[in-house]
């Protein structure tokens, strides 16, 4: 099975810049004026699974609340650190997360959207394994 999560933006290149160059992903690739969608792909390449956002010229007016989040586990520390670096040098604002458990096992930070992502402490992620 593979999956997609789709969702529609008025910031599709701040989302672009936001999930390559901070957060670490793939662009996939990109479509222009299909039925008056521009889109691109986002994700890791050959997993089966990406981000898909699209943009038109309707004003979008997302509902999604704090408990609507992303969260992309870091595989080594190389990488979780990275992240660290990219949003400190970005100046991300680094959120309080509304799940304690977050608020203890990661960092959350908000997307150009205003969507939650939460990049989890390694140790998280040694103790999904």
């Amino acid at each position: 099975m593979k999956f997609r999560l789709a969702r529609h933006t008025n910031r599709l290149k701040q989302l672009v810049d936001f999930y390559v160059n901070i957060i670490g992903l793939d662009f996939l690739g990109e479509f222009k004026n299909h039925s008056g969608y521009d889109g691109v792909f986002i994700g890791k390449k050959n997993l089966g699974w990406y981000l898909e956002f699209t943009q038109t010229s309707e004003l979008v007016d997302h509902k999604f609340d704090e408990d609507d989040i992303l969260v992309f586990y870091p595989e080594t520390q190389f990488e979780y650190n990275s992240i660290l670096d990219k949003i400190t040098n970005n100046k991300v604002i680094i959120s309080i997360a509304k799940n304690p458990y977050w608020q203890v096992n990661g960092i959350t930070i908000k997307d150009p959207d205003g969507h939650c992502v939460v990049i989890p402490n390694l140790k998280i992620e040694k103790s999904n394994a």
